[in-house]
């Protein structure tokens, strides 16, 4: 109602009130067609309760977008806790590391005593693969380690610009839309 108040305001101070031999209130002044034409579109939208609908559609729009934040609140809260796992098992994978490296220490000292060629031979082949070991398991620690901190960088990336668009935003980038497509219209 404020709208057509303001058009018919707006109207109303027109040059074309006071210009043309017919006055502003006849049918061969275009301006005054166009004003008519234009009520009644309007009455039409109001009677067919286009409003109501666009005010639905965008309620529902609204219900979608919260869903939407909720999911992705609870990917990050899941990849959080995906994150401290595999913090969990590196950790134990490099305690195993150490007791390998431990294990194969006692074993070397013990071999000693027996003969020297073959723990030579033995400790070689023992901390070859607790290295080659340990540097796949730290390999792969770091890589789901990584790739969960993806997750968690695109999940906070995506709430930031979800938080971004608050309904005072939207409502304000919904104002201007109309305003600009009322001064297309005229």
């Amino acid at each position: 109602m404020r709208y057509l108040t303001t058009a018919l305001l707006a109207l109303s101070a027109s040059p074309a009130l006071a210009a043309g031999e017919y006055g502003f209130f006849s049918l061969k002044n275009t301006d005054f067609v166009v004003v008519i034409a234009f009520l009644i579109f309007v009455g039409i939208l109001v009677y067919y309760k286009v409003p109501g609908k666009v005010g639905e559609l965008l309620d529902k729009r609204a219900d979608g977008i919260k869903a939407e934040l909720a999911e992705a609140k609870a990917l990050r809260d899941e990849a959080q806790s995906l994150l401290a796992s595999y913090e969990r098992k590196q950790k134990e994978v490099q305690e195993q590391a150490d007791r390998i490296v431990a294990s194969a220490k006692d074993e070397a000292t013990k071999a000693a005593a027996t003969a020297k060629d073959d723990i030579a031979a033995s400790i070689t082949r023992r901390l070859a693969a607790a290295e080659e070991q340990i540097t796949s398991a730290q390999a792969a620690a770091v890589k789901d380690v990584r790739d969960q901190a993806i997750a968690v960088a695109v999940g906070a990336a995506k709430d930031v610009m979800a938080k971004q668009m608050d309904a005072k935003t939207t409502g304000a980038l919904i104002d201007d839309a109309i305003a600009t497509v009322g001064e297309r219209l005229h």
